[in-house]
């Protein structure tokens, strides 16, 4: 297979040196507008070639597209991708507004191109295993489910800028994940932000937090609770429990888990700390591509449509909201 790869950033080179790896792709046809970005992916990857736009790519013949560009050109290259006819995978968000998403979700509607959007936690094992112990029953009713992202670091004050906000870019991927293992949508959601005081301007001049907490009220009643922060010091913590009425699951409580134990005598987890999700979700990010060649080939139904992410648009929209205004905010008011 072919596959093109537009943006070279920190995922869109993630992505690339994962393509490359998957036998089934023979060639990686990449763009990005930074050229030393595309020099150091063709320097690297033997499979990789690049062109100059991606209009070019979408010219080269490509079996599919994968878009990992920044989040606020995401929609136009979507519809771009998937007007050509091309199996189109698309990092998330589908955009960088609930409005445009709408847009998006509008324009491919009747569409039988398949589009699949990246939310890489529902290929990683764990993740998996806790929602298949969920939706059989194994842990009875759920009525809590804690989803954590704690990045290490934050990101440069450029990518804040086209980011969409940390609901949109960080915290999404609990939101969905929550969906996912519940099985339920949201209707209600209450935020509140902080910001480092060491880098206020940064973020007060993005409109943007740097430590977040949701609640997500689900339509059976169950609660999601979600945690984020861009500055964790010990690593990259990623994680869920699934709580229930029979029992309890977590996924990401292995031995990078970057936490310390206060209870005396307790060495666990030994280490080393997860540093981003490169380590981390390695195996989720390969099974996730790997699923998108099989969905470009025609094999198997995209596993993420954007039908399916706009759920997950509207909290990240009802999140924002919530944490600007002080006050909870329903899912049925944003998307009206």
């Amino acid at each position: 297979m072919r596959i093109g790869l537009i943006g070279l950033g920190r995922i869109g080179a993630f992505h690339a040196d994962t393509l490359a790896a998957l036998d089934r792709v023979d060639e990686l046809v990449v763009t990005d507008p930074v050229s030393a970005a595309v020099e150091a992916t063709t320097s690297r990857i033997a499979k990789a070639r690049a062109v100059d736009s991606p209009e070019a790519l979408l010219d080269a013949g490509v079996d599919g597209v994968v878009i990992a560009a920044a989040t606020n050109v995401h929609a136009e290259l979507l519809l771009a991708s998937a007007g050509r006819g091309i199996p189109t995978f698309c990092e998330k968000p589908i955009a960088g507004t609930a409005a445009e998403a709408v847009q998006v979700r509008d324009a491919l509607a009747g569409s039988d191109v398949p589009v699949q959007i990246g939310y890489p936690r529902r290929f990683d094992p764990a993740f998996t295993a806790t929602r298949d112990a969920a939706r059989a029953g194994t842990l009875g009713r759920l009525h809590t489910v804690r989803s954590t992202t704690l990045d290490p670091a934050p990101p440069p004050a450029a990518y804040l800028a086209v980011s969409g906000g940390i609901f949109r870019d960080c915290s999404i991927h609990d939101f969905d994940a929550v969906r996912w293992v519940t099985g339920q949508e949201a209707v209600s959601i209450s935020a509140v932000g902080s910001i480092d005081p060491d880098e206020a301007a940064m973020y007060a001049e993005a409109g943007d937090f740097s430590t977040v907490a949701v609640l997500m009220t689900m339509a059976d009643g169950s609660i999601g609770v979600v945690s984020n922060t861009r500055r964790n010091a010990s690593g990259y913590d990623v994680r869920l429990e699934a709580h229930g009425t029979k029992g309890a699951m977590a996924a990401g409580l292995d031995e990078g888990l970057p936490i310390t134990s206060g209870q005396p005598g307790i060495t666990w987890p030994t280490g080393p700390a997860h540093t981003f999700f490169m380590d981390r979700l390695a195996e989720a990010f390969r099974t996730e591509l790997g699923t998108f060649c099989s969905v470009a080939a025609g094999e198997i139904p995209s596993p993420c449509t954007v039908e399916d992410a706009m759920g997950t648009a509207w909290v990240a929209e009802a999140a924002t909201l919530s944490a600007r205004e002080g006050r909870p905010v329903t899912i049925e008011e944003v998307a009206r």
